[in-house]
């Protein structure tokens, strides 16, 4: 009974991975989790986003964001607003994997992968 136990949570932790990652950028701002405002310069962000072009390199990490179709492939729901003051997340995108993270401390910390 204990090792059923251990591997029904070992392949939710592991389905959990291969999926993370995924955003879908919603039309109405009361339907998303997330407010993000895409600053001008990397040192104005939280959080520095790089665009997957393929799911599987969207894990492991809350700066990988592969964007999808549907919200419920997604693992978190965003709306882009028009000013910093209404977001809850300041992002900058990055052209290179290696750049992508969190700049400064955050309450969304590993909240969206």
């Amino acid at each position: 009974m204990k090792r059923l136990f251990f591997v029904t949570i070992l392949l939710l932790v592991l389905s959990s991975a291969v999926f993370s990652g995924n955003v879908f950028i919603e039309d109405y701002e009361s339907h998303a989790e997330v407010k993000v405002y895409v600053v001008d310069y990397e040192s104005q962000a939280d959080l520095c986003v790089y665009k997957a072009d393929y799911e599987s390199q969207a894990r492991g990490d809350d700066g990988l964001w592969y964007f999808v179709d549907f919200d419920t492939q997604a693992d978190v729901t965003i709306y882009f607003v028009d000013y910093e003051s209404q977001a809850d997340l300041k992002i900058y995108y990055v052209d290179y994997t290696s750049k992508a993270g969190w700049k400064k401390s955050h309450p969304l910390q590993g909240k969206l992968q």
